[in-house]
């Protein structure tokens, strides 16, 4: 992920991992399942999309705790409102639309009521049934913990952003759709789209330069060569 955030960006998009695994349904056979109330065709879109619609929902949020309540009212969105959609776009922009819509109200929703309480208890552990960490695929302890340290960097720096920023960033960098699906995600212009994109990328690159510069050593002198 990091380099996708900080190198230009001169690839087309990719289906992201683990979106092609066996038994997956194809986009006209969900979408006619779930308009017959098929639970096998919601059983197969929570098991195609619960992932990388909390990932996206994760990073949205100023509050990443909230992410798998807001996950579940995305879903019932889905249910709800699946017998209205017209197929003007994809199913799956359609579902990552009302995912950042979602996303964005319960922020909303947090700024006006969330900050205005008193906090009297702590943070529940984190049970929610969904998980935003890569896979381990064998790493040293070394590289855990250094790949741990940037993945912290970069989604603290990700935080900082602009939310219209982020939003766009994640969709391109870390989701992975193309720029004509964020246009209609979003709904903004194409031209829009890639202005945010670029001015979010540059604000990050700015950002995590200043904290990954290493700091100065003081109180200590190196003596001149004899």
């Amino acid at each position: 992920m990091t380099s996708r955030i900080l190198e230009a960006d001169n690839s087309e998009s990719v289906t992201a991992p683990g979106q092609e695994e066996p038994g997956e349904w194809d986009e006209r056979k969900l979408l006619e399942g779930l308009r017959q109330g098929s639970e096998e065709a919601y059983e197969a879109l929570i098991r195609q999309f619960q992932q990388p619609i909390y990932n996206l929902v994760y990073r949205l949020l100023e509050d990443p705790s909230e992410a798998g309540d807001v996950v579940q009212e995305v879903f019932l969105k889905i249910f709800r409102k699946v017998g209205s959609f017209r197929g003007d776009s994809s199913l799956r922009t359609w579902i990552y639309r009302i995912a950042v819509n979602q996303a964005y109200n319960h922020q909303r929703w947090f700024n006006r009521h969330r900050r205005q309480e008193v906090e009297l208890e702590g943070p529940e552990p984190a049970n929610s049934g969904y998980s935003h960490k890569i896979p381990d695929r064998g790493p040293s302890p070394f590289d855990c913990a250094l790949e741990h340290e940037q993945q912290a960097l970069i989604e603290a720096a990700l935080a900082r952003l602009n939310p219209s920023f982020r939003a766009a960033v994640v969709l391109r960098d870390i989701e992975e759709l193309s720029y004509e699906e964020i246009a209609e995600i979003l709904q903004v212009a194409l031209g829009t789209v890639k202005s945010r994109i670029q001015r979010g990328r540059e604000a990050l690159r700015r950002d995590l330069a200043e904290r990954l510069e290493p700091e100065p050593t003081y109180g200590w002198t190196p003596e001149p060569a004899q």
